[in-house]
């Protein structure tokens, strides 16, 4: 069997559990006494070894199997948790995120023994309370060997019960006549196993290596499903001894035992065709419907082989290409679909009729529209999954960060149920570590520095996700230092950014974003966090490729606030449709605030630059037709339509020619050819056929 098929679901799940015990990893170390902590580690520990081992990473499999060890000796009470397993462990967590990231890029594991954490693992184990015992995996090679190598096992035979066809008893019988040896075998996977379609699988690949896999009962395909409870019988052909063969089959982990007998004539002949029948008309009961693993969706190995380690170094792997669906989203999707054919089936019919009036007709338009826009919806629900699997990675890193630093810090999160687009999710996680990064880093004092001040000796660092309109907001803030403006300015002035001339005419807020050049870092030595002129850069760069838009505002001596908002999704957005000249343009609705019209002689000047009062606000005037470079039917003396935009807590007026009016747009990307004005974020194709450009109103700022 070619378990590289299935790759893409192993990384996937291994992520998943990798991430759950990190996060029960941190549960444990607050209360080390919490045995549902403790179990849920195991389980977790567990199912990554066995879907380890399914594939074939041996490495990763040795080292979850040393780890789950120790969990199991926790369990029992044998073992104590304390610092030193806490940070071990968080080591193997660490070695499993290598391998993972190993086969991701590779399809392989990677040479890496880990020896050293395994060591230690074992140095846990043998210095456990109660002295005398020995580790798990030993006591487990004592209780295997004698399942493997005692002759009163193999001499144990099962109750044969045969329902063969006549084909199938044919087959036997001319093997037989061959001099073969036809073998009834009755596996029992143990109770507590989890992947037992993949238990089944390694039966199957260790018997064919000996012989011939003629019947199975259930069938190879129910197996595959696990369509059975914890027994599964096989018929097989080989010139093997019974017992090598029983050897075979019990060195699978998790088999309780397999009892086998060697069959006669008479055994074949008693299991006849009129008995597969009769079982075959009796209603079989509907199997119980379970969630599959990577490992328990392989299908059934009856005649295949494994494949070559190089065969699975092919191809690199495609991950984070799947989203999971609650199927209620589903249905909703598939009655819209349902519900759209039947709008399209009436068009048709409509369309073929000679229309004296056509209210019908647009009856069914309004129809359509009203299925489009609630299958768009439905569709958008689909593509959203909350950010959690995202920030959940945080603690962990804030915790190693603690102790890096020798800082006492605390990380707050809220809104991690907050939902946003797949692609926009698995593109936030590298800016959002950089800010927290750089909280940890430069914005909490020293715990000393911080109690001279009055603060709380343990720093908190706060991450809150919540929906704001079409947009989700993220902010990342702490109570540290916040931003030394001065020393920003004076950095600038150093490295030839700014002149002395230009510093002292920018507010503290312009002297702030010129952290966001490249290359540019306050940090007094470099370190591993921080101080490599690599961060905020990337941080804005990343969010604005993602249509979204990053600030900071900062008090020096009380902390800082980074504040992201992005998008809720970059698919299809609801646009104000507006024109300039003879060309059409998209405003996205998200943008907007309110549109007035304002006349010539409402129009001011502050610094050389057009603004309007607008209800005691004063707003800065941004001409498009000047900043697209595209012709006005306009004059400077004509009223204007004025669009207010925000971004963040600014306001701006996009000057335009004329409203169309709002519709639901398609974003299609420009492509990596034309990025030169900024201010266009990409077309869409209007229903007549027309290309229309995306105004960023963000980039109007």
């Amino acid at each position: 069997m070619d378990v590289s098929q299935y790759l893409e679901i192993f990384l996937d799940e291994s992520k998943e559990h990798l991430q759950n015990l990190n996060t029960q990893i941190l549960e444990l170390e607050k209360d080390s006494e919490n045995m549902d902590t403790i179990n849920e580690i195991f389980r977790a520990a567990h199912s990554l070894k066995g879907m380890a081992g399914t594939m074939g990473y041996k490495r990763m499999q040795n080292l979850t199997h040393d780890m789950e060890n120790v969990f199991s000796e926790v369990r029992n009470n044998n073992i104590k948790v304390n610092s030193e397993i806490i940070d071990v462990v968080f080591q193997c967590l660490d070695a499993l995120d290598e391998y993972i990231s190993n086969i991701q890029s590779s399809a392989d594991e990677g040479e890496n023994e880990n020896t050293a954490i395994i060591e230690r693992l074992n140095a846990i184990l043998n210095g456990k309370s109660g002295g005398g015992e020995a580790p798990k995996e030993e006591a487990a090679a004592a209780e295997e060997a004698p399942k493997a190598e005692a002759p009163e096992a193999a001499a144990k035979a099962p109750s044969v019960n045969l329902k063969l066809a006549e084909e199938q008893v044919h087959v036997l019988s001319e093997a037989m006549k061959q001099g073969k040896k036809i073998y009834f075998f009755d596996v029992k996977v143990q109770d507590s196993c989890i992947l037992k379609a993949a238990r089944a699988f390694l039966v199957f690949k260790a018997v064919e290596e000996l012989g011939e896999i003629a019947v199975s009962d259930p069938s190879a395909q129910d197996i595959e499903d696990e369509r059975f409870d914890t027994n599964f019988t096989l018929v097989i052909i080989s010139d093997a001894d019974l017992d090598k063969i029983q050897t075979a089959i019990t060195s699978v982990s998790e088999i309780e035992k397999a009892e086998g007998k060697l069959l006669s004539e008479a055994d074949l002949t008693g299991g006849t065709a009129e008995a597969a029948e009769a079982e075959a008309e009796a209603p079989a009961e509907e199997a119980p419907k379970e969630t599959k693993s990577a490992a328990t969706t392989a299908p059934a190995p009856a005649k295949a082989a494994a494949p070559a380690k190089d065969e699975k170094k092919a191809g690199k792997p495609v991950v984070n290409r799947t989203v999971r669906v609650d199927i209620e989203k589903l249905d909703v999707l598939m009655n819209l679909v349902s519900e759209l054919i039947i709008a399209k089936n009436s068009l048709v019919s409509a369309a073929g009729q000679d229309h004296s009036q056509t209210s019908s007709f647009n009856e069914q338009i309004e129809y359509l529209e009203s299925v489009t826009t609630n299958l768009h919806e439905s569709v958008m629900k689909v593509r959203m999954v909350p950010i959690e699997s995202v920030v959940n990675k945080f603690p962990r890193m804030i915790r190693d960060l603690s102790k890096k630093l020798d800082k006492k810090m605390e990380l707050y999160m809220s809104g991690e149920e907050t939902e946003l687009d797949r692609t926009v999710v698995d593109e936030i996680g590298d800016p959002l570590m950089h800010l927290l990064r750089n909280s940890a880093d430069h914005g909490l004092e020293s715990a000393e520095v911080r109690k001279q001040r009055g603060k709380p000796e343990v720093g908190s660092i706060f991450l809150d996700a919540y929906q704001d309109g079409n947009n989700v907001v993220i902010e990342v803030r702490d109570d540290g230092n916040g931003i030394d403006v001065e020393a920003v300015k004076n950095k600038a002035i150093e490295r030839g950014t700014i002149t002395v001339e230009q510093a002292a005419t920018m507010s503290d807020k312009e002297i702030i974003d010129l952290l966001f050049l490249p290359s540019f870092s306050t940090a007094k030595q470099i370190t591993d966090v921080s101080g490599r002129g690599v961060g905020l850069d990337v941080v804005k760069s990343k969010i604005e490729s993602l249509s979204g838009e990053v600030e900071v505002k900062s008090k020096l001596g009380e902390g800082s606030t980074w504040t992201i908002r992005l998008p809720l999704t970059l698919a299809i957005i609801q646009a104000l449709m507006v024109c300039i000249g003879d060309e059409k343009y998209a405003i996205s609705l998200g943008s907007i605030q309110t549109i007035e019209d304002v006349k010539a002689s409402e129009i001011k000047y502050v610094q050389a630059k057009e603004v309007i009062n607008l209800r005691g606000v004063v707003i800065p005037l941004i001409r498009l037709s000047e900043v697209l470079d595209a012709p006005t039917n306009k004059t400077k003396d004509d009223d204007m339509v004025v669009v207010i935009v925000k971004k963040g807590d600014k306001l701006a007026g996009l000057v335009v020619d004329e409203l169309i009016g709002q519709q639901e747009i398609v974003i299609k990307s420009l492509g990596k050819y034309i990025n030169k004005c900024k201010v266009i974020s990409g077309a869409t194709i209007l229903g007549d056929g027309e290309v229309a450009l995306i105004v960023d109103a963000n980039a109007c700022f």
